[in-house]
């Protein structure tokens, strides 16, 4: 079957229209570093140490891979980034990327700027998502001990109390506000008791329509039977299921804990198994749409193609409202642009934050692209190909 569309992932003129020459040149120094492991290696040990010693190296990340990945240091900051992906017809997720701060007074905080994002997309039709990371607004600790069953301390009880209102107080703005808001996802050890919060937030916010979703991580084994699970008990309890599927985003780290700690890996044994269960649930939410919305947030030209293809065989419109595209900023233009240009719904994840406290966020970045197979030389062979294709 043929997509009426005829969608093409190789226009790198649509793909990079945004980018200046110098700003496309400044790419393909960046991805070229990244796709040599051993450059990579040596440039993020560099800036790690250089951070370690307070070097004043912050100008020159700011200009770079900052510049390349992040929106701002702040919402009024990433104002620009906003503006000019809504020239080009793509929506702005606003990600507040600062991780690793586990307190009360920083979850607090982190919440608060949540809602300011939240905020900010009441306002602006440009921002079609919100989206918030559990363990920002709570301890991964904890969350530990709940999945496991552990007995809780009053101490603890009561954080998890303030966990639950954090996470509620979020959702419920983003309720009266009509933004949907999506809940990240964590690590296998934690996730089932996200689950719970994440469930019972969509029993509460979403009885009219997505507001709340939760995130699948398609490259765990099981994931679409966990997939199917919260589709029936979404109907059994009468309320929308907000889905974001993702391959995952953490799997040297399982693979490593599931070794050390002596039991099977939680993620799929190849990518093509992780593949096929990606597609398969894209199936799934569209076969089931007048009850599921979708986010479909991959990186893979086929299972972007191949949901504009469901699509058109269920004859729906390329902007129906119950799905979207996305794809984390600085990274997928010649998937997100073409979608956009061809009037499918698009968003892109544009982190924000100090760039400090940034810093682990695009870390996580150049050794994912580094790792995954293809992903980066991609990124590469299609800059240089827009490159070219300017000097001619």
């Amino acid at each position: 079957m043929q997509l009426k569309s005829n969608i093409s992932f190789d226009d790198t003129s649509v793909a990079f229209e945004a980018k200046s020459n110098k700003a496309l040149r400044k790419a393909n120094l960046m991805f070229s570093v990244v796709n040599n492991p051993f450059m990579s290696k040596i440039a993020t040990g560099s800036v790690k140490f250089a951070l370690k010693l307070h070097l004043p190296i912050k100008g020159i990340i700011k200009n770079t891979v900052f510049d390349h990945f992040c929106g701002g240091e702040n919402i009024e900051e990433s104002q620009e980034t906003i503006n000019e992906l809504a020239t080009y017809g793509i929506g702005t997720i606003l990600d507040y990327s600062v991780e690793g701060e586990e307190n009360e007074h920083c979850f607090d905080d982190t919440k608060e700027e949540v809602i300011r994002t939240i905020t900010k997309a009441k306002e602006s039709r440009h921002i079609p998502f919100c989206v918030f990371k559990p363990t920002g607004l709570g301890s991964s600790a904890l969350f530990q001990k709940i999945q496991e069953g552990t007995a809780l301390s009053e101490g603890e009880k009561a954080a998890y109390e303030r966990i639950k209102n954090r996470i509620d107080e979020v959702c419920k703005y983003a309720y009266e506000s009509d933004v949907p808001v999506l809940i990240d996802a964590e690590d296998s050890w934690i996730q089932d008791a996200i689950d719970v919060l994440a469930y019972d937030m969509m029993a509460r916010y979403n009885q009219q329509k997505a507001i709340v979703y939760n995130t699948f991580q398609m490259y765990r084994v099981n994931m679409l039977d966990n997939l199917r699970k919260a589709f029936h008990y979404a109907a059994m309890h009468n309320y929308y299921l907000g889905a974001k599927l993702v391959r995952g985003a953490y799997m040297e780290k399982e693979r490593e804990r599931a070794e050390d700690m002596g039991y099977p890996s939680p993620i799929q044994p190849t990518k093509e198994a992780t593949d096929n269960q990606f597609n398969q649930a894209l199936v799934f939410c569209i076969d089931n749409k007048q009850r599921i919305s979708l986010v479909c947030g991959s990186h893979n030209e086929y299972s972007n193609y191949y949901l504009a293809l469901l699509m058109e065989k269920h004859s729906m419109n390329n902007d129906d409202p119950r799905v979207c595209f996305a794809q984390l900023y600085g990274m997928s233009d010649n998937i997100s642009f073409n979608l956009a240009k061809a009037g499918y719904n698009v968003a892109k994840y544009v982190p924000y934050g100090p760039v400090n406290s940034v810093m682990p966020y695009l870390f996580r970045r150049a050794e994912e692209n580094t790792s995954v197979a293809g992903q980066s030389s991609r990124e590469l062979s299609l800059i240089r190909k827009e490159l070219r294709r300017r000097e001619d």
